[in-house]
Protein backbone atom coordinates (compact mmCIF):
# COMPACT_ATOMS: atom_id res chain seq x y z
CA UNK A 1 0.00 0.00 0.00
CA UNK A 2 1.67 3.17 -1.15
CA UNK A 3 2.02 6.05 1.93
CA UNK A 4 1.46 9.59 0.45
CA UNK A 5 3.14 12.56 2.26
CA UNK A 6 0.88 15.40 2.85
CA UNK A 7 2.94 18.29 1.29
CA UNK A 8 3.15 21.31 4.02
CA UNK A 9 4.76 24.87 3.41
CA UNK A 10 7.25 26.31 5.98
CA UNK A 11 6.83 30.13 6.08
CA UNK A 12 9.57 31.33 7.69
CA UNK A 13 11.94 28.92 7.95
CA UNK A 14 15.25 29.13 6.24
CA UNK A 15 15.45 26.79 3.01
CA UNK A 16 18.88 25.36 3.75
CA UNK A 17 18.40 21.69 5.02
CA UNK A 18 20.31 22.47 8.21
CA UNK A 19 18.08 25.23 9.59
CA UNK A 20 14.86 22.99 8.24
CA UNK A 21 15.67 20.72 10.53
CA UNK A 22 14.48 23.14 13.51
CA UNK A 23 11.33 23.80 11.84
CA UNK A 24 7.93 22.49 12.06
CA UNK A 25 4.75 23.09 9.37
CA UNK A 26 2.69 26.21 10.23
CA UNK A 27 -0.18 25.64 11.99
CA UNK A 28 -2.58 25.77 9.15
CA UNK A 29 -5.15 27.66 11.33
CA UNK A 30 -3.20 30.60 11.93
CA UNK A 31 -4.52 33.84 10.06
CA UNK A 32 -3.09 34.35 7.12
CA UNK A 33 -0.15 36.48 7.00
CA UNK A 34 0.91 35.04 10.46
CA UNK A 35 3.61 32.17 10.99
CA UNK A 36 3.10 30.79 14.45
CA UNK A 37 6.44 28.52 13.40
CA UNK A 38 7.73 26.00 16.57
CA UNK A 39 11.04 24.31 16.81
CA UNK A 40 11.27 20.21 17.27
CA UNK A 41 13.89 18.44 17.44
CA UNK A 42 13.10 15.53 15.91
CA UNK A 43 12.44 15.10 11.97
CA UNK A 44 9.57 13.14 12.17
CA UNK A 45 6.56 13.27 9.74
CA UNK A 46 3.09 12.18 10.15
CA UNK A 47 1.97 9.96 7.53
CA UNK A 48 -1.44 8.48 6.17
CA UNK A 49 -1.65 4.91 4.76
CA UNK A 50 -3.81 4.88 2.12
CA UNK A 51 -6.58 2.83 2.10
CA UNK A 52 -7.40 -0.54 -0.12
CA UNK A 53 -11.21 -2.03 -0.88
CA UNK A 54 -12.94 -2.31 2.78
CA UNK A 55 -9.83 -1.32 4.44
CA UNK A 56 -9.79 0.99 7.48
CA UNK A 57 -7.41 4.13 7.66
CA UNK A 58 -4.20 4.21 9.57
CA UNK A 59 -1.68 6.38 10.54
CA UNK A 60 2.27 5.83 10.44
CA UNK A 61 5.32 8.06 10.82
CA UNK A 62 8.26 7.99 8.62
CA UNK A 63 11.82 9.77 8.84
CA UNK A 64 12.47 11.90 6.58
CA UNK A 65 16.01 13.29 6.04
CA UNK A 66 16.76 17.10 5.87
CA UNK A 67 17.19 17.12 2.01
CA UNK A 68 13.54 15.85 1.43
CA UNK A 69 12.31 17.99 3.78
CA UNK A 70 14.40 21.05 1.70
CA UNK A 71 13.11 19.90 -1.70
CA UNK A 72 9.09 19.92 0.46
CA UNK A 73 10.13 23.92 0.95
CA UNK A 74 11.75 24.31 -2.26
CA UNK A 75 9.56 23.29 -4.50
CA UNK A 76 5.97 23.92 -2.89
CA UNK A 77 4.49 22.77 -6.98
CA UNK A 78 4.80 19.09 -5.99
CA UNK A 79 1.62 16.92 -5.95
CA UNK A 80 -0.53 16.82 -2.52
CA UNK A 81 -0.01 13.08 -2.79
CA UNK A 82 3.46 12.84 -3.01
CA UNK A 83 5.31 9.38 -2.74
CA UNK A 84 7.46 9.22 0.28
CA UNK A 85 9.33 6.40 -1.49
CA UNK A 86 9.81 8.88 -4.66
CA UNK A 87 11.92 10.84 -2.63
CA UNK A 88 13.41 8.77 0.47
CA UNK A 89 15.26 6.08 -2.17
CA UNK A 90 15.06 7.88 -5.26
CA UNK A 91 13.59 4.98 -7.06
CA UNK A 92 13.00 5.04 -11.13
CA UNK A 93 9.60 6.56 -12.10
CA UNK A 94 6.51 4.01 -11.21
CA UNK A 95 4.55 2.06 -8.86
CA UNK A 96 6.43 1.72 -5.44
CA UNK A 97 6.94 -1.88 -4.59
CA UNK A 98 6.87 -3.31 -8.15
CA UNK A 99 7.65 -5.15 -9.28
CA UNK A 100 7.75 -7.11 -5.56
CA UNK A 101 8.67 -10.69 -6.97
CA UNK A 102 9.90 -13.11 -9.94
CA UNK A 103 7.66 -12.09 -12.93
CA UNK A 104 6.97 -14.24 -16.13
CA UNK A 105 6.69 -14.06 -19.52
CA UNK A 106 4.25 -15.82 -21.20
CA UNK A 107 4.91 -16.68 -25.06
CA UNK A 108 2.01 -19.34 -26.66
CA UNK A 109 4.95 -20.67 -29.20
CA UNK A 110 7.77 -22.49 -29.32
CA UNK A 111 11.51 -21.71 -27.97
CA UNK A 112 12.89 -20.08 -31.48
CA UNK A 113 10.24 -18.77 -32.82
CA UNK A 114 9.87 -14.75 -34.15
CA UNK A 115 7.63 -14.02 -30.55
CA UNK A 116 10.16 -16.23 -28.79
CA UNK A 117 12.97 -14.21 -29.83
CA UNK A 118 11.75 -10.76 -28.80
CA UNK A 119 10.76 -11.89 -25.51
CA UNK A 120 13.99 -13.51 -24.86
CA UNK A 121 15.56 -9.65 -25.97
CA UNK A 122 13.23 -8.20 -23.08
CA UNK A 123 13.45 -10.81 -20.15
CA UNK A 124 17.46 -10.66 -19.33
CA UNK A 125 17.17 -6.66 -19.42
CA UNK A 126 14.45 -6.69 -17.36
CA UNK A 127 15.36 -8.48 -15.01
CA UNK A 128 18.81 -6.53 -14.53
CA UNK A 129 17.11 -3.35 -14.46
CA UNK A 130 14.45 -4.36 -12.06
CA UNK A 131 16.26 -6.51 -9.93
CA UNK A 132 13.82 -9.73 -10.51
CA UNK A 133 13.79 -12.75 -12.19
CA UNK A 134 12.26 -12.61 -15.33
CA UNK A 135 11.42 -15.97 -16.87
CA UNK A 136 10.35 -16.79 -20.64
CA UNK A 137 7.69 -19.46 -20.11
CA UNK A 138 6.87 -21.21 -23.49
CA UNK A 139 3.31 -22.45 -23.54
CA UNK A 140 2.49 -23.79 -26.91
CA UNK A 141 -0.47 -24.96 -28.69
CA UNK A 142 -4.03 -24.17 -29.90
CA UNK A 143 -3.20 -21.19 -32.11
CA UNK A 144 -1.48 -19.17 -29.08
CA UNK A 145 -4.45 -19.76 -27.35
CA UNK A 146 -3.14 -21.41 -24.31
CA UNK A 147 -0.86 -19.11 -23.06
CA UNK A 148 -3.26 -16.22 -24.08
CA UNK A 149 -6.18 -18.08 -21.82
CA UNK A 150 -3.56 -18.52 -19.03
CA UNK A 151 -2.66 -14.98 -19.12
CA UNK A 152 -6.28 -13.83 -18.96
CA UNK A 153 -6.69 -15.90 -15.60
CA UNK A 154 -3.47 -14.47 -13.83
CA UNK A 155 -3.60 -12.06 -11.11
CA UNK A 156 -3.73 -8.76 -12.22
CA UNK A 157 -0.90 -7.10 -10.56
CA UNK A 158 1.85 -7.27 -13.32
CA UNK A 159 4.05 -10.07 -12.54
CA UNK A 160 2.92 -11.88 -15.20
CA UNK A 161 2.91 -10.55 -19.32
CA UNK A 162 2.27 -12.09 -22.26
CA UNK A 163 4.04 -11.65 -25.44
CA UNK A 164 1.88 -13.16 -28.15
CA UNK A 165 1.31 -12.67 -32.00
CA UNK A 166 -1.26 -11.21 -34.07
CA UNK A 167 -3.08 -14.33 -33.20
CA UNK A 168 -4.37 -12.46 -30.69
CA UNK A 169 -6.65 -10.38 -32.96
CA UNK A 170 -7.49 -13.27 -35.58
CA UNK A 171 -8.09 -15.80 -32.73
CA UNK A 172 -11.37 -14.52 -31.27
CA UNK A 173 -12.57 -15.12 -34.75
CA UNK A 174 -11.11 -17.83 -36.30
CA UNK A 175 -12.28 -20.29 -33.09
CA UNK A 176 -15.55 -20.95 -31.47
CA UNK A 177 -14.03 -20.37 -28.58
CA UNK A 178 -10.34 -19.65 -27.53
CA UNK A 179 -10.50 -19.42 -23.60
CA UNK A 180 -10.29 -15.93 -23.13
CA UNK A 181 -12.20 -12.83 -24.33
CA UNK A 182 -9.56 -10.16 -25.86
CA UNK A 183 -11.32 -7.10 -24.55
CA UNK A 184 -12.63 -8.48 -21.01
CA UNK A 185 -10.17 -10.67 -19.88
CA UNK A 186 -6.31 -8.83 -21.74
CA UNK A 187 -5.09 -5.24 -20.76
CA UNK A 188 -3.20 -3.88 -23.49
CA UNK A 189 0.65 -2.46 -22.73
CA UNK A 190 1.87 -1.89 -26.40
CA UNK A 191 2.73 -3.02 -29.86
CA UNK A 192 6.64 -4.29 -29.27
CA UNK A 193 7.39 -4.46 -32.59
CA UNK A 194 6.10 -5.06 -36.44
CA UNK A 195 7.40 -7.16 -39.55
CA UNK A 196 5.73 -7.57 -42.74
CA UNK A 197 3.96 -10.14 -44.83
CA UNK A 198 5.84 -10.54 -47.84
CA UNK A 199 3.54 -11.68 -51.07
CA UNK A 200 5.83 -13.52 -53.47
CA UNK A 201 5.53 -15.73 -56.47
CA UNK A 202 8.28 -18.54 -57.76
CA UNK A 203 10.55 -17.22 -60.38
CA UNK A 204 9.23 -19.43 -63.02
CA UNK A 205 5.67 -17.23 -62.37
CA UNK A 206 6.07 -14.76 -65.50
CA UNK A 207 4.45 -11.67 -63.39
CA UNK A 208 6.48 -8.72 -62.16
CA UNK A 209 3.95 -6.95 -59.74
CA UNK A 210 0.63 -7.69 -58.05
CA UNK A 211 -1.20 -6.43 -60.78
CA UNK A 212 0.11 -8.82 -63.49
CA UNK A 213 -0.36 -11.88 -60.99
CA UNK A 214 -3.61 -10.95 -60.69
CA UNK A 215 -4.56 -10.69 -64.22
CA UNK A 216 -2.72 -13.99 -64.50
CA UNK A 217 -4.72 -15.46 -62.28
CA UNK A 218 -7.71 -14.61 -63.09
CA UNK A 219 -6.72 -16.08 -66.72
CA UNK A 220 -6.15 -19.12 -65.97
CA UNK A 221 -9.24 -19.36 -62.83
CA UNK A 222 -8.60 -22.59 -60.54
CA UNK A 223 -4.86 -23.59 -61.81
CA UNK A 224 -3.15 -21.65 -59.20
CA UNK A 225 -2.47 -22.42 -55.72
CA UNK A 226 -1.53 -20.19 -52.58
CA UNK A 227 0.28 -21.18 -49.60
CA UNK A 228 0.76 -20.42 -45.94
CA UNK A 229 2.98 -20.78 -43.12
CA UNK A 230 -0.17 -22.00 -41.55
CA UNK A 231 -4.18 -21.80 -41.44
CA UNK A 232 -5.43 -18.60 -39.82
CA UNK A 233 -1.56 -17.19 -39.60
CA UNK A 234 -1.27 -13.38 -41.09
CA UNK A 235 0.55 -15.16 -43.67
CA UNK A 236 -2.82 -17.14 -44.28
CA UNK A 237 -5.04 -13.81 -44.17
CA UNK A 238 -3.10 -11.77 -45.95
CA UNK A 239 -3.22 -13.76 -48.90
CA UNK A 240 -7.13 -14.38 -48.43
CA UNK A 241 -7.42 -10.47 -47.89
CA UNK A 242 -5.44 -10.57 -51.51
CA UNK A 243 -7.48 -13.42 -53.57
CA UNK A 244 -11.14 -12.05 -51.92
CA UNK A 245 -10.16 -8.29 -52.86
CA UNK A 246 -9.32 -9.15 -55.94
CA UNK A 247 -11.96 -12.24 -56.73
CA UNK A 248 -9.31 -14.82 -57.26
CA UNK A 249 -10.16 -18.86 -58.00
CA UNK A 250 -7.26 -19.54 -55.67
CA UNK A 251 -6.74 -22.95 -53.74
CA UNK A 252 -5.04 -22.52 -50.46
CA UNK A 253 -2.90 -24.86 -48.87
CA UNK A 254 -1.36 -24.51 -45.31
CA UNK A 255 1.97 -25.56 -44.48
CA UNK A 256 3.75 -25.83 -41.39
CA UNK A 257 6.04 -22.88 -41.13
CA UNK A 258 7.62 -20.60 -43.15
CA UNK A 259 10.30 -23.39 -44.08
CA UNK A 260 8.30 -26.00 -45.36
CA UNK A 261 6.23 -23.32 -47.74
CA UNK A 262 9.41 -21.58 -49.20
CA UNK A 263 10.72 -25.37 -49.54
CA UNK A 264 6.92 -25.96 -52.07
CA UNK A 265 7.52 -22.75 -53.09
CA UNK A 266 11.22 -23.46 -54.75
CA UNK A 267 9.79 -26.87 -55.91
CA UNK A 268 6.74 -24.70 -57.72
CA UNK A 269 4.05 -26.08 -56.06
CA UNK A 270 2.89 -23.21 -54.79
CA UNK A 271 1.93 -20.06 -57.33
CA UNK A 272 1.82 -17.41 -54.54
CA UNK A 273 2.77 -17.20 -51.15
CA UNK A 274 2.98 -14.89 -48.34
CA UNK A 275 5.53 -15.94 -45.39
CA UNK A 276 6.99 -13.52 -43.23
CA UNK A 277 9.51 -11.27 -44.47
CA UNK A 278 12.70 -12.31 -42.70
CA UNK A 279 12.17 -16.21 -43.60
CA UNK A 280 11.63 -15.29 -47.10
CA UNK A 281 14.93 -12.95 -47.85
CA UNK A 282 17.38 -15.38 -48.40
CA UNK A 283 15.45 -16.66 -51.38
CA UNK A 284 14.11 -13.23 -52.63
CA UNK A 285 18.06 -11.78 -52.87
CA UNK A 286 18.89 -15.30 -54.39
CA UNK A 287 16.53 -14.71 -57.17
CA UNK A 288 14.80 -18.37 -56.11
CA UNK A 289 11.87 -16.22 -55.35
CA UNK A 290 10.28 -12.68 -56.46
CA UNK A 291 8.76 -10.26 -53.90
CA UNK A 292 5.62 -8.42 -55.51
CA UNK A 293 4.51 -6.38 -52.54
CA UNK A 294 4.62 -5.80 -49.16
CA UNK A 295 1.52 -5.83 -46.45
CA UNK A 296 2.33 -3.34 -44.14
CA UNK A 297 1.51 0.39 -44.80
CA UNK A 298 5.07 2.15 -45.60
CA UNK A 299 7.50 0.35 -47.73
CA UNK A 300 9.97 -1.96 -45.51
CA UNK A 301 13.56 0.13 -44.74
CA UNK A 302 15.46 -3.02 -45.42
CA UNK A 303 13.69 -3.48 -48.87
CA UNK A 304 13.17 -0.43 -50.31
CA UNK A 305 12.51 -1.39 -53.83
CA UNK A 306 9.26 -4.01 -52.71
CA UNK A 307 6.53 -1.59 -53.14
CA UNK A 308 3.57 -2.09 -50.57
CA UNK A 309 -0.10 -3.62 -51.55
CA UNK A 310 -1.14 -0.34 -51.41
CA UNK A 311 0.06 1.33 -53.40
CA UNK A 312 0.22 -2.03 -56.07
CA UNK A 313 -3.28 -2.43 -55.99
CA UNK A 314 -5.20 -2.09 -52.92
CA UNK A 315 -5.61 1.38 -51.26
CA UNK A 316 -5.48 0.75 -47.42
CA UNK A 317 -4.67 -2.69 -47.12
CA UNK A 318 -2.39 -2.99 -43.77
CA UNK A 319 -1.39 -6.78 -42.23
CA UNK A 320 1.81 -7.40 -40.44
CA UNK A 321 3.10 -9.92 -37.73
CA UNK A 322 3.18 -8.23 -34.69
CA UNK A 323 4.73 -8.99 -30.91
CA UNK A 324 2.13 -7.43 -29.13
CA UNK A 325 2.64 -7.48 -25.55
CA UNK A 326 -0.71 -7.58 -22.81
CA UNK A 327 -1.20 -7.85 -19.03
CA UNK A 328 -4.09 -9.48 -17.51
CA UNK A 329 -7.33 -7.04 -17.25
CA UNK A 330 -7.41 -4.83 -13.79
CA UNK A 331 -3.51 -4.54 -13.89
CA UNK A 332 -3.45 -1.12 -12.46
CA UNK A 333 -2.74 1.59 -15.08
CA UNK A 334 0.66 2.81 -13.59
CA UNK A 335 2.11 -0.48 -13.45
CA UNK A 336 1.17 -0.75 -17.20
CA UNK A 337 2.87 2.28 -17.79
CA UNK A 338 6.21 0.88 -16.29
CA UNK A 339 5.77 -2.08 -18.34
CA UNK A 340 5.46 -0.20 -21.23
CA UNK A 341 8.22 1.82 -20.49
CA UNK A 342 10.27 -0.52 -19.55
CA UNK A 343 10.26 -2.62 -22.53
CA UNK A 344 10.71 0.72 -24.52
CA UNK A 345 13.94 1.60 -22.75
CA UNK A 346 15.10 -2.41 -23.78
CA UNK A 347 14.07 -2.01 -27.35
CA UNK A 348 15.71 1.43 -28.00
CA UNK A 349 19.24 -0.44 -27.45
CA UNK A 350 21.17 -0.05 -29.75
CA UNK A 351 22.18 -4.00 -29.45
CA UNK A 352 18.41 -4.67 -29.07
CA UNK A 353 17.94 -2.71 -32.06
CA UNK A 354 20.53 -3.90 -34.15
CA UNK A 355 19.04 -8.09 -33.53
CA UNK A 356 15.76 -6.56 -34.11
CA UNK A 357 16.70 -5.32 -37.86
CA UNK A 358 18.60 -8.49 -38.57
CA UNK A 359 15.26 -10.79 -37.78
CA UNK A 360 13.32 -8.06 -40.19
CA UNK A 361 11.80 -6.64 -36.90
CA UNK A 362 11.10 -2.77 -36.23
CA UNK A 363 10.36 -2.02 -32.83
CA UNK A 364 6.79 0.46 -32.52
CA UNK A 365 6.23 0.92 -29.12
CA UNK A 366 2.99 2.74 -29.09
CA UNK A 367 0.42 3.73 -26.33
CA UNK A 368 -1.53 1.45 -24.38
CA UNK A 369 -4.65 3.47 -26.01
CA UNK A 370 -3.61 3.64 -29.53
CA UNK A 371 -2.83 -0.24 -29.27
CA UNK A 372 -6.37 -0.76 -27.76
CA UNK A 373 -7.83 1.36 -31.18
CA UNK A 374 -5.55 -0.69 -33.20
CA UNK A 375 -6.78 -3.68 -31.62
CA UNK A 376 -10.49 -3.20 -32.76
CA UNK A 377 -9.88 -2.28 -36.31
CA UNK A 378 -7.71 -5.01 -36.51
CA UNK A 379 -10.32 -7.94 -34.98
CA UNK A 380 -12.79 -6.22 -37.21
CA UNK A 381 -10.92 -6.63 -40.44
CA UNK A 382 -10.01 -10.42 -39.90
CA UNK A 383 -13.63 -11.41 -38.80
CA UNK A 384 -14.98 -10.25 -42.44
CA UNK A 385 -11.99 -11.75 -44.23
CA UNK A 386 -12.62 -15.10 -41.94
CA UNK A 387 -16.22 -14.81 -42.37
CA UNK A 388 -16.30 -14.41 -46.25
CA UNK A 389 -13.58 -17.22 -46.88
CA UNK A 390 -15.85 -19.50 -44.31
CA UNK A 391 -12.51 -20.00 -42.40
CA UNK A 392 -12.57 -22.10 -39.17
CA UNK A 393 -9.87 -23.75 -36.59
CA UNK A 394 -12.54 -25.74 -34.95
Amino acid sequence: MMQTMRRSLFPGCATSARAMAGCRPSDPSAPAGSSRVRPVSARVISLDAGSGRGASRRRATARIGPLALALAVALPWLPVDLPVTGIAHAQPAGPAGFPTRPMRILVGFAPGGPTDVVARLVAPRMSEQWGQPVVVDNRPGAGANIAMALAAKSAPDGHTILFTSSSVVVNPTLYRNPGFDLFRDLAPVTRATTSPIAIVVPAAVPAKTLKEFIALARANPGKFVYGSPGAGTTGHLSCEMVRQLARLDLEHVAYGGAAPLMTAMLGNQVQLGCPGLPPAMPHIRSGAVRALAVTTPARWPGSPDVPTVAESAFAGFNTDFMTGVFVPAGTPAPVIERIRGEIGRILALPDVRERLGFLGFEPVMNSSAEFARELRAEVAQYAKVIREGKLSAD
